[in-house]
């Protein structure tokens, strides 16, 4: 086994993977808490947190924190997602204790002031503004609702101006008071570690309210085919085309990412080479795959310029259909294993990789396998296992996204 794990009394659970020829620590305290777990009035609120845990607690001030972890040569920072919050310290070994107590000290104590709840909503407002004003970032943002249009999971993880203008100190402790428990939570490490001296500084330092982990209602994806369009004066036109897809605990998940690899996954790829190389259509076209506990999705991406729309879309929905009709040659299956291999042993040679993904997998109730054990999976697939799986996800109910100087009306036919 690659890796440790310790569950503790309290229901934390630790786990690490010592690395002894690496000098370095990645340390994350996770919880299973993400946009998917917000009521309508909370949108945002997860990521909001993520952002007030650094602002002070009793025995330190913002700036002190930042410059306790600048004194250690740290790399400090955070992340949310749909289904987790991670806060996260890359640092020198010898620091490791002080790593663990100030990041416990973050998560646990953060006061969760008014004034500084009402500094931060204005920046995370303005993050809101930047997202609006980046079109191929916000087309993702509108797939994702258009395909599950009555589930938070759909919604923007940052929220909307609306919701997070109302967040202040009372509705941030309560917040924190219902999610941030012991059951919640999960302590991953990798790197020049011991792990039993990991588990009893998490023991020492990290005073969680002890709880049960959290329930999340099942996301249930729309049942027909949806256009969701944005009409702006643009100078591209982003477009969006994809489709339900597996869960993240689905045994033809490694299938599927043979799939997107040979479609969209890189510059050897079926709509790179058709719609860029062979056509100079777009400058960015790919295709991509988000997997959640119970759901997920698979799409299309490109940026075209507005008079070459239909025809762009046109060639990803002929590519998408080939590949369900059709599946992929030998030839494709060998070069998409070597390529997702190759990607996935470059990915670990850094701690903070390594520990992403024991963190990623525990706090979902994830699958955790050992390179090796990836790699058996990957390599026994078959033309037939990839053709089924193809053919089963790709007929799925077609969501279009589209943000550009087009109106509805104009492109519902691309649909039927």
């Amino acid at each position: 086994m690659f890796y440790r794990e310790t569950r503790l009394t309290n229901g934390v659970t630790v786990i690490t993977e010592s690395i002894d020829t690496v000098r370095s620590v990645a340390l994350g305290v996770w919880f299973a808490v993400g946009s998917r777990d917000e009521t309508e009035a909370e949108a945002g609120m997860s990521h909001f947190m993520e952002h007030m845990m650094f602002k002070g607690t009793p025995q330190h001030t913002a700036a002190q924190i930042s410059e306790a972890f600048d004194s250690l040569g740290a790399e400090l920072n955070a992340f949310t997602s749909k289904e987790y919050t991670c806060y996260y310290a890359r640092f020198v070994d010898e620091h490791l204790e002080k790593a663990v107590s100030l990041l416990s000290e973050m998560v646990v104590d953060s006061l969760l002031a008014d004034d500084a709840c009402d500094s931060e909503r204005e920046v995370v407002i303005e993050e809101i503004a930047r997202m609006e004003d980046t079109p191929d970032d916000r087309i993702h943002e509108m797939f994702g609702h258009a395909l599950w249009p009555d589930h938070p999971i759909g919604l923007p993880i940052l929220g909307s101006r609306e919701s997070v203008g109302g967040f202040n100190n009372a509705k941030s402790l309560a917040f924190r008071d219902r999610h941030y428990l012991t059951g919640n939570c999960v302590v991953a490490a990798a790197g020049n570690l011991d792990h039993d001296q990991v588990v009893r500084m998490v023991e020492k330092y990290l005073s969680l309210p002890e709880g049960p982990r959290s329930t999340r209602p099942a996301a249930i994806a729309a049942g027909a085919s949806r256009l969701a369009v944005l009409t702006k004066e643009t100078e591209q036109t982003h477009i969006c085309y994809g489709m339900a897809s597996l869960n993240a605990h689905h045994e033809d998940r490694f299938a599927l990412s043979v799939i997107d690899t040979v479609l969209g996954g890189g510059m050897s790829s079926r709509l790179f080479q058709e719609i860029r190389e062979k056509k100079g259509l777009a400058y960015a076209v790919y295709s991509f795959q988000a997997l959640y506990q119970d759901t997920g999705q698979f799409a299309v991406y490109a940026g075209t310029r507005p008079s070459n729309t239909e025809q762009v879309f046109e060639l990803i929905q002929a590519e998408v259909e080939r590949m369900r009709l059709q599946g992929m040659t030998a030839e494709e299956l060998t070069l998409a294993k070597d390529s997702i291999k190759g990607h996935m042993v470059l990915g670990l040679e850094s701690t903070r990789n390594r520990m992403t993904r024991l963190g990623k997998n525990r706090v979902t109730d994830g699958e955790l396998l050992s390179v090796d054990e990836i790699v058996a999976r990957i390599d026994s697939l078959t033309l037939d296992d990839v053709g089924r799986v193809a053919a089963d996800v790709l007929a799925g109910e077609k969501i279009l996204a589209m943000i550009g100087p087009h109106e509805s009306k104009d492109v519902q036919h691309l649909l039927s």
